[in-house]
């Protein structure tokens, strides 16, 4: 049995927004549902009741909420939320027009800033007025090509003020990349930055802006946001205009918000596309509105003007993620560039100087800070950090005692899981709850979470699938030109019709609680064992010789055998004596089926612009196949090293 790491106080649970919430949901519906358990088999037999609750808990903005609230709640996929309700986003995040700070932005540059509410609100008044001028109406894309700063949240705002569809892409995305997504939207209008930093140094972006805009034939104007310079050269873009120059003509106002249906798309994301085009995911306003507080208030305890971070940047889900945080009105705290620089301590810097009340970061940043032997609790104060959540890959439970014992000890540690796919988490904290090492507390409010075994059964305590047997807001609208949703139902409902099957390959605890082991279509298979990579991950990594390390599964002699890649620190070699150790640390702590028949190193491991490693695309290299979208990822040089490698023919 996993160990109890952290329990929150009384004083805690007691000033907790859930427990607020659960006096709420008693009175209003005479009801005792007891705890967050108790709320959770709530949310889930009474839907309509709950999610009512969360717009009236969360003070949503719209007109018709009181209407219906879910019709075809058994259609899954077809259900439909608050079909008479209309709504905006923007409004509901603009909700505050004061002195108080909304945005915090540190560049790695030493680029320091800060934006009120007030000024929030007026800069997304100017610029809305100036897309609209520009011939920007409801149901339009605009397009991003910027990092995670300011300008970045008041464009989204701006074009959803209109009821535009917003869909971004982070600057260090490849030319490839970019119109594999923006190609397929066809959008209006493109904001671009002129440059970026990362690692100190500045990387100019122009040209490439140039080269999107040649591909993107939809295009009638672009608006180019200075950084790295205040005047770059744009005279070579077409139909271009710097920011300032194109808000200029506009005195800010109040907002005319278009309300729109609760479904009307909001945004379009991306799936990671390192097995083809990216699929092109449309989410909804209402639905991605309400998921969101649900995790914020309910979930992640965020309350007025908390300081709110995540790690992240404008082509990763999270970055939606955080900005919705305004709605809760805390303060966003913006990062863009290498979290090393100008040296590993730079996040708890910025949370130290900002007073930041949730740390939001990767897994792999956390073991990454581990190997670096950083100890923020001896060289940082982080008083009012009270949350840090972790997502992108599993937190393995060697890092869950890294964070209490290096970081904090008095600190909710969320490990979240969910995905782009419904813009948040099928699985992540609960504030008044203990935290078990190594294993996400709780499924998410108002998701009939469980684990399926092959035949469709529900387990505990045995890995399987991880679905979704109800329907929940924020499920994609549809896919982007998949008219006939063949590809939507395909991606999620064939595996067990009427269910959402995500792809990750878990375990459901005894707490009530889920562990992660890696994806489904990543997981290894010799002898016709299921073995989630993660779980080898978790034994290597703990060698101080390893940095990191990827498995697969290669096709051999008429089964599949276990090859594990390594990337070593700075002067090891693979021995034979390494080798020996590995094998030996998995054997005792896994089985001996998790053991790879093959230990190779390379000096690099590829891995998505989110930064999860792609243990697919090391796949087909190694089996000779293609890779079908190798501009989907960060580093795509690094697959070379995987081809033709001497040891993986015998």
């Amino acid at each position: 049995m996993n160990r109890v790491l952290w329990q929150p106080t009384d004083e805690r649970i007691g000033q907790a927004n859930v427990t607020g919430f659960i006096a709420e949901i008693d009175r209003e519906w005479g009801v005792s549902v007891g705890d967050f358990r108790g709320l959770h088999a709530f949310s889930i037999a009474e839907p309509e009741k709950f999610w009512r609750s969360v717009i009236k808990f969360g003070g949503v903005v719209g007109d018709g909420l009181d209407g219906p609230a879910l019709v075809d709640g058994d259609k899954i996929p077809g259900a439909r939320w608050f079909p008479d309700a209309r709504l905006s986003f923007a409004e509901n995040l603009l909700r505050r027009r004061d002195a108080s700070e909304a945005m915090v932005f540190r560049g790695e540059d030493e680029i320091r800033r800060r934006v009120s509410h007030a000024e929030l609100y007026d800069a997304v008044s100017r610029l809305a007025q100036a897309f609209a001028a520009a011939g920007v109406t409801e149901g339009d894309r605009v397009a991003a090509y910027l990092p995670n700063m300011p300008e970045t949240v008041i464009a989204m705002l701006a074009a959803n003020s209109l009821g535009a569809i917003w869909s971004s892409c982070s600057p260090d995305f490849g030319v490839d990349g970019v119109i594999d997504r923006f190609g397929q939207i066809e959008p209006k209008v493109l904001v671009a930055v002129e440059g970026y930093y990362y690692g100190g140094k500045p990387i100019d972006t122009i040209e490439r802006v140039g080269q999107i805009q040649s591909r993107l034939p939809s295009l009638e104007r672009t608006v180019v946001v200075p950084y790295v310079r205040l005047a770059p050269p744009i005279d070579g873009l077409k139909d271009a205009v710097m920011l300032d120059d194109f808000v200029a003509p506009y005195a800010a106002g109040d907002i005319a918000f278009n309300r729109v249906p609760f479904n009307h798309p909001l945004y379009i994301l991306y799936s990671s596309g390192t097995t083809g085009v990216p699929k092109c995911i449309v989410h909804g306003t209402g639905g991605s509105l309400i998921k969101h507080l649900s995790e914020h208030l309910l979930h992640c305890d965020i309350k007025a003007d908390d300081r709110v971070f995540y790690f992240t940047t404008c082509g990763w889900m999270m970055w939606n993620w955080l900005v919705s945080a305004l709605a809760c009105e805390a303060t966003l705290l913006l990062y863009d560039g290498s979290p090393f620089y100008p040296d590993p301590d730079a996040l708890f810097d910025f949370a130290d100087a900002e007073a930041m009340t949730l740390f939001g970061t990767s897994a792999k940043y956390i073991d990454a800070a581990k190997k670096e032997s950083l100890t923020p609790a001896e060289t940082h104060h982080l008083e009012e950090l009270r949350t840090m959540t972790s997502t992108g890959s599993p937190l393995a439970p060697e890092s869950f005692d890294y964070v209490y014992k290096a970081i904090k000890h008095d600190l909710h540690l969320a490990s979240i899981s969910g995905g782009t796919d419904i813009m948040g988490c099928f699985v992540l904290g609960d504030p008044t709850g203990p935290v078990f090492r190594g294993e996400i507390q709780a499924p998410a409010l108002g998701l009939d979470v469980a684990v399926f075994d092959e035949g469709g059964n529900a387990v505990v305590e045995e890995k399987g699938d991880l679905v979704c047997r109800n329907a929940f807001p924020s499920m994609p609208v549809y896919f982007w030109n998949d008219p006939d949703g063949v590809k939507y139902r395909a991606a999620y409902f064939e595996r067990f019709p009427g269910v959402w099957c995500h792809g990750d390959w878990v375990e459901a605890t005894e707490h009530g609680g889920m562990i992660i082991y890696g994806r489904s279509d990543a997981t290894l298979n010799p002898g016709g064992v299921r073995i989630g990579t993660a779980e080898i991950y978790r034994q290597v990594e703990q060698l101080d010789e390893v940095v990191e390390g990827l498995a697969i599964g290669q096709e051999w002699d008429g089964d599949t055998r276990v090859v594990l890649f390594v990337v070593l620190r700075d002067g090891v070699t693979l021995s034979d004596a390494l080798v020996r150790e590995i094998k030996t640390k998995i054997r005792a702590n896994c089985s001996p089926r998790h053991v790879p028949a093959k230990v190779v190193a390379v000096p690099e491991i590829p891995r998505t612009r989110s930064g999860k490693i792609t243990e697919l695309a090391v796949r087909d290299v190694v089996h000779g196949r293609p890779v079908k979208n190798a501009e989907a990822l960060a580093n795509a040089a690094a697959l070379d090293f995987f081809k033709d490698i001497p040891e993986l023919r015998t």
